[in-house]
């Protein structure tokens, strides 16, 4: 299809589309207006045509020798730079992320010392569950990833940490600005949406939701590239490995022999206890715990959303609305961490991060 057609469509266009919804009820509009735009996207894709002579024939080297301009077809390229991540890379980052928080908690090293403890003979253990469990990890060493090798991939793909970077290595400097930014983007969000519902009122009350997309959008993209790029190499490899040596030693410290020798009633009373007796003290393990299982899901949320720039709003207040609740709860958490004890709150978090005012 040549430009001057396409250019008539884009013109034409708008008109039609202004005259279409203003003969449609209200109520019935919302559910026409993103099948207009996908119409007309499949509209733009056609008028393209799919030449590739249209560069030739612009020059005069086409089959049909120069031709005018408004014959050539429209350059209609496709964006697809936000599509262009692999998402396995994405959902190991996830996994890794939740086997970092656990990392903080002392896990390995609990699991390092009960296994000291057992060579030595200085816990009454023998024949339990637990010991047997002491035995194969001492026996198999199923973690192959040192403790140096972990610490390199956290610092890769969150720059957390301070392993030394191999030259030419690519580090993820600003995760945690992201991460944070888009756990504040998204209490905003629903923070402004009630505040819409309730101000604003109406009959289309629940169809008319008030808060920025567009900011939950963006820092979104932004984190999903980041951590593409960045989690080449092992990172698949070693995170696989250690999320199924983590799943071991959390089943090994929830034996009934082990939680004895400690006096204790849960897997995370023997990790306090040993952590406590042997390691200096605990590590914030509730905190933890909840970034852990919240920063996961809201990772694995970014991985699998393509965030569309021309998303119906209420199908984004639909599929976004259970990855809130697990923001607030990061954020919670993350506010009685060392690392948060400086959190100024979620909009002068968010306007800092975006460098300036929130619109809304």
């Amino acid at each position: 299809m040549s430009f001057q057609t396409t250019e008539t469509i884009q013109r034409l266009w708008e008109t039609f589309l202004r005259e279409q919804l203003a003969n449609m009820p209200p109520e019935q509009r919302q559910a026409f207006e993103q099948h207009f735009e996908d119409r007309f996207s499949d509209l733009l894709k056609g008028a393209g045509g799919g030449d590739d002579d249209g560069f030739l024939g612009m020059v005069g080297f086409g089959p049909g020798g120069p031709v005018d301009f408004d014959k050539l077809p429209y350059p209609q390229i496709a964006p697809d730079f936000d599509d262009s991540v692999i998402p396995s890379q994405l959902h190991a980052a996830a996994e890794l992320y939740f086997i970092y928080q656990h990392e903080r908690m002392k896990v390995f090293q609990v699991a390092d010392t009960l296994l000291r403890l057992y060579h030595l003979g200085k816990m009454r253990i023998q024949r339990g569950p637990g010991a047997r469990g002491l035995y194969l990890l001492e026996k198999w060493k199923p973690l192959r990833y040192t403790l140096r090798q972990r610490m390199l991939a956290y610092r890769r793909a969150f720059n957390y940490g301070n392993a030394e970077i191999p030259a030419g290595a690519v580090v993820n400097r600003n995760f945690h600005r992201q991460l944070l930014g888009f756990m504040v983007s998204l209490s905003q969000y629903f923070r402004d949406l009630l505040i819409g519902e309730v101000v604003r009122g109406g009959p289309l009350i629940d169809q008319r939701p008030f808060g920025s997309i567009g900011t939950v959008q963006r820092i979104g993209l932004d984190l999903r590239y980041a951590l593409d790029r960045a989690t080449y190499g092992n990172i698949f490899a070693l995170t696989m490995e250690t999320g199924h040596y983590l799943k071991t030693v959390l089943k090994l410290l929830d034996s009934p022999d082990i939680k004895k020798s400690f006096d204790a009633n849960t897997k995370w009373d023997v990790v306090e206890q040993v952590s406590i007796r042997y390691l200096g003290g605990v590590a914030e393990p509730s905190q933890r715990a909840k970034m852990a299982e919240s920063g996961r899901r809201i990772l694995q949320f970014v991985a699998d959303n393509d965030f569309k720039t021309a998303v119906d709003p209420i199908l984004f207040q639909s599929t976004v609305r259970p990855m809130g609740s697990h923001a607030e709860a990061w954020v919670a958490a993350y506010r009685m961490t060392p690392e948060g004890r400086h959190f100024t709150g979620t909009t002068a978090t968010l306007q800092g991060i975006l460098g300036g005012g929130v619109a809304a």
